[in-house]
């Protein structure tokens, strides 16, 4: 149940996203790795492990939301709840969101299984290195789409890799969350917010790579749909908008998860319609729906004002570390 104080989905999540405690007393302090990918690119990976654990501990990797990071105030939510729980996380950032251009023709999209793959292989052999107990994942909205997108491409083979994944406040159906987001208050204060930092992005990946895309185009882009068909779907292998969103959701894959999966949605998420959500009919037995009536997107603050972020990443860390043992 979200506070007295927070009404309404739209409330519970901007007020979390800029004013809530993340944090008990220090935030937390990252180590960064560059990690090259398979394509001669490189990867930021964000890490904040424990300085004085004796034994080895648990790893969650946390993959970010769209034009997200190790800052966003989930990833330093998860990184408090972390420190408390004996566990290690690490937030890979997506390409273009760790602070420094890639250099690859390419960003990153909500069906980047992929990406999640070659990383989550690469933390596998680190936890298998250093005798950690297992390996965890969770994604936080893009990144939990992709992340569910990956279960479900890998179906019994994901068990060879993590022990468990959960996706929070992620639109698995991305046609019906894209079409959420680009419509009334939704369009007129979140669309903007998101296109603010990634048309520089995209321009800047223009002047890297000359004639990448129609600058004009993208530019006159008014919303998500605009500009994944002319940036994000044509650089990433698809056709345009309709054929990203339908061939990126992880919605139809999710039957095939073979591993202890967890997908939290709040039915008051403003860019996630509640008819969208998964039901257990459309998913595997291997998957555990958690729909709250209130949270917003990535909200779920508690407490009195100004609110705290601890619950959400309590309740979904738990249910991810019962599955080590």
């Amino acid at each position: 149940m979200a506070p007295p104080w927070l009404p309404g989905g739209h409330l519970q999540t901007i007020w979390p996203a800029l004013w809530s405690r993340r944090f008990d007393a220090e935030p937390p302090t990252w180590r960064r790795e560059r990690w090259t990918t398979p394509d001669q690119d490189f990867v930021d990976v964000d890490f904040c492990e424990s300085a004085t654990a004796t034994l080895p501990r648990p790893l969650l990797v946390l993959f970010h939301g769209l034009e997200g990071s190790s800052g966003s105030h989930y990833a330093q939510a998860f990184a408090d709840w972390a420190h408390h729980n004996d566990c290690d996380i690490a937030v890979p950032h997506f390409r273009g969101c760790s602070g420094t251009l890639n250099l690859a023709p390419r960003a990153y999209h909500s069906g980047d299984h992929e990406e999640v793959h070659h990383l989550l292989v690469k933390f596998k052999q680190r936890v298998d290195a250093q005798k950690r107990p297992g390996l965890l994942a969770a994604g936080v909205s893009l990144g939990g789409n992709a992340l569910m997108r990956w279960a479900g491409e890998q179906g019994q083979s994901a068990q060879q890799i993590v022990k468990a994944v959960a996706s929070i406040c992620s639109p698995l159906d991305l046609s019906a969350s894209g079409k959420a987001i680009g419509e009334g208050f939704n369009r007129q204060v979140y669309t903007r917010m998101f296109l603010r930092t990634m048309k520089p992005k995209a321009m800047a990946k223009l002047k890297q790579h000359p004639g990448l895309f129609d600058a004009q185009k993208l530019l006159a882009a008014r919303d998500l749909y605009e500009f994944d068909d002319v940036f994000t779907a044509p650089l990433h292998g698809f056709q345009n908008t309709a054929d990203y969103w339908r061939r990126a959701s992880a919605l139809p894959k999710m039957q095939d998860i073979a591993v202890p999966a967890l997908a939290l949605n709040a039915k008051n998420d403003p860019f996630i319609p509640a008819y969208s959500l998964p039901t257990i009919q459309k998913v595997s037995a291997h998957v555990t729906l958690w729909q709250p009536a209130h949270g917003g997107h990535v909200g779920f603050a508690k407490g009195s004002l100004p609110g705290h972020l601890k619950a959400m990443p309590q309740a979904v860390g738990q249910w991810l570390l019962q599955h080590i043992h």
